[in-house]
């Protein structure tokens, strides 16, 4: 173990705050669907319905997220952080005030919402490079993708716990709130850009920065992913389920998520080679999932199974944010963060669809199956890009990726 990349992180002027503030920001967006699922549910009377008005949400989000992330690479992230922040709380509000019987109209005022969702992770992940480099940016993006899995068991939790106690309008305004003050609080907490020459800093166009040879990759592995998470959880569902035992679905998904924690906490800690391929990382998520598939004979082994699976996850994840952020030139860090969310978003409502279906045509191990066929894919993808090395030669001026060009 190797501690120095966490002490370098720590040590960073502004680090601390900027993650903190980042996580506070984040919060909001994954407490939101809960309380706007049951604001629906409860103003139609149709689970149908919560799934439709979820659907544009999400629709809204990753159409507009890469404009957002585009803006912001051009424009500044703090501009444009504080005035999505503002717009998506106003939208928040009118989406929780809005009459029950206008709940017609929830579909269209959750598009808008989702449009106006700010760029807070994407935004994050091209600051890194900005304030740290060497062993504390490994680190930096491995506590990330760590930190994620954390959200993802907070935030959906907040908002079903406001949901509980006060009403699903509550949770709505609950997380407006939330939203206009840390989104705020981070928007002043952005580090300024690297310089730039304006000869040699030309943003690049959305085919220039998609169709490249290590980036497009990237992006569809992480969309891969996401489409196998998403299948995952639902067969997760299903399985306790089959069994009589609801409750195992959550338990399932916090030792799943437990494990991620883990295996993002020390791949920080790691001092890892001198050359890191991430194929290797991808190789070692599909097996961790091919090992689920013959984990369902009992409770006891799925869970063991889940937990050894999430080991390989948010080091997975953390090295693939690391490359696609050094092989991207600042000047559209943000925004291919931006298509790579937007990736996610089309991965999980396919991965959804098709894990429901596989699991009434097949049964539920088929869906770790699938899972590990998608990660196996996504490990083909990765094979040409380029490893990362340490000491990997930088500067001010030299563009990240800029050795290798950006052809496709």
């Amino acid at each position: 173990m190797d501690l120095a990349g966490y002490r370098e992180l720590w040590r960073a002027h502004g680090v601390m705050t900027l993650l903190v503030s980042s996580l506070l920001a984040r919060l909001p967006m994954l407490a939101t669907m809960v309380p706007i699922a049951f604001l629906a549910k409860d103003a139609s009377g149709s689970f149908r319905w919560a799934g439709i008005v979820a659907g544009a949400y999400s629709v809204g989000a990753a159409i507009a997220g890469p404009l957002w992330s585009r803006a912001a690479d051009r424009r500044g992230p703090r501009g444009v952080l504080l005035a999505t922040g503002i717009a998506w709380s106003l939208a928040l509000f009118a989406i929780a005030l809005l009459p029950t019987g206008l709940h017609r109209l929830l579909p269209l005022l959750a598009l808008i919402a989702g449009a106006l969702v700010p760029p807070v992770m994407q935004t994050l992940r091209a600051a890194w490079p900005r304030v740290v480099s060497g062993p504390a940016l490994r680190t930096a993006y491995s506590v990330d993708a760590t930190a994620q899995e954390l959200l993802f068991m907070v935030g959906p939790m907040l908002g079903a716990t406001a949901v509980s106690v006060a009403s699903p309008r509550a949770g709505v305004l609950l997380a407006a709130v939330m939203s206009a003050v840390f989104i705020w609080w981070y928007a002043l907490r952005q580090p300024e850009p690297l310089p730039r020459d304006p000869h040699t800093s030309v943003p690049l166009t959305a085919r220039q920065l998609l169709w490249h040879r290590h980036r497009l990759p990237l992006i569809l592995a992480f969309g891969l992913w996401v489409m196998s998470f998403n299948g995952i959880s639902l067969a997760i569902v299903a399985f306790a389920d089959d069994h009589g035992q609801r409750l195992i679905a959550g338990i399932f998904e916090a030792v799943w998520a437990f494990g991620s924690l883990v295996g993002g906490a020390v791949a920080g800690a790691l001092p890892g080679r001198r050359t890191s391929y991430l194929w290797r990382r991808a190789a070692l998520v599909a097996i961790g999932m091919l090992l689920c598939v013959f984990a369902t004979w009992s409770s006891v082994s799925l869970g063991i199974a889940l937990t050894l699976s999430g080991l390989t996850l948010a080091p997975a994840i953390g090295a693939l944010y690391g490359r696609l952020g050094s092989l991207t030139p600042d000047v559209a860090r943000t925004e291919v963060f931006g298509w790579m969310g937007s990736a996610a978003t089309g991965g999980a409502a396919i991965g959804a669809a098709v894990a429901g279906a596989v699991i009434e045509s097949f049964g539920v191990r088929y869906v770790w199956l699938l899972a590990a066929v998608l990660a196996a894919v996504s490990t083909v993808l990765l094979l040409r890009v380029p490893p990362e090395v340490e000491p990997e030669p930088s500067g001010p001026d030299l563009p990240a990726g800029g050795l290798l060009g950006e052809t496709a």
